[in-house]
């Protein structure tokens, strides 16, 4: 009887040693940590971009800086020029990278942290800025962005909304905003300017309305905002 017990207990001391743990396993997602988003550095937003380095007459090259992330194996540069939409990535292994633009344009820009050993792709905030371009006084204004609805959101019905946008200008010399509104994916019918970043229109229940902003500075420079959209209840 004792043989046996005595087997019984040393079987079971090898079962729990033998038992595999975590770290036999290599290092668990979670312990590694997530990336983290990064801190932007350069280009500063809302500001012109002398900085870079010309390489023809329509062109320079801006070398994109954030700080690092401590578990970061690579990261990913967004550049958007606000102009057209067009959009570039570029993948680095460092907290910067050289991205050739056009000038006296304006872009907005992020970036993405990755890790190997996450499944989190983290984003940073979002950067504007002017790439320079030579013998410009004065900058059109960004771009407006939608504030309120979201663009592609749904909001209660109701006879009215306030549209609320965002406007941003490197020279700092906005004027007025000039809104385009309607059912038509055009957003083509003016609804009249106003010097503020608001402005109520009239709606119905069910229905699906587009509208864009165009902003104009104290020079008569101008710029076109995306067409947003949003939903009624």
């Amino acid at each position: 009887m004792r043989i046996v017990k005595s087997t019984i207990a040393l079987l079971l001391v090898i079962l729990m040693t033998a038992c595999p743990g975590s770290k036999d396993d290599g290092p668990d997602v979670d312990e590694m940590g997530d990336p983290g988003s990064v801190t932007l550095v350069f280009p500063d937003n809302n500001s012109e971009c002398t900085e870079g380095a010309t390489v023809n007459d329509m062109q320079s090259a801006i070398t994109f800086q954030w700080q690092a992330s401590e578990n970061a194996d690579s990261y990913e540069v967004n550049v958007k020029n606000l102009e057209n939409g067009d959009i570039q990535k570029t993948e680095s292994l460092t907290n910067e990278s050289t991205i050739t633009l056009s000038s006296n344009t304006p872009y907005e820009w992020f970036v993405i942290t990755k890790s190997d050993n996450s499944e989190t792709a983290p984003e940073s905030a979002t950067w504007k800025f002017y790439n320079a371009g030579e013998g410009v006084i004065n900058y059109a204004p960004f771009p407006a962005e939608a504030f309120y609805p979201q663009r592609g959101g749904t909001i209660s019905a109701n006879t009215s909304v306030a549209l609320e946008w965002k406007g941003d200008d490197v020279d700092n010399d906005i004027t007025e905003f000039e809104v385009f509104f309607g059912t038509e994916a055009t957003a083509s019918t003016s609804m009249g300017v106003s010097s503020e970043n608001t402005m109520t229109v009239n709606i119905a229940s069910g229905k699906s309305y587009y509208w864009q902003v165009k902003t104009v500075d104290g020079t008569g420079n101008t710029s076109i905002s995306e067409i947003f959209d949003f939903k009624v209840e």
